[in-house]
């Protein structure tokens, strides 16, 4: 059974199958903006500090 496979996704495939350069970088944009170290500690913290929503938004009281 084939699966669906969108027009873009056949085209970034073509596209980095034919500028294999493109893949250095799309990896160097990825660690720029995603791949961050993770400190559990201030995570913990953040997690810690959220304050309950209420359940109606816009409730003044």
């Amino acid at each position: 059974m084939a699966t669906y496979e969108s027009d873009h996704t056949k085209f970034m495939r073509d596209w980095l199958k034919n500028h294999p350069e493109q893949i250095v970088e799309q990896q160097r944009g990825r660690a720029l903006w995603w791949d961050k170290p993770q400190d559990l500690e201030t995570a913990r913290r953040n997690a810690a500090a959220q304050v309950p929503q209420k359940s109606y938004y816009y409730d003044n009281d």
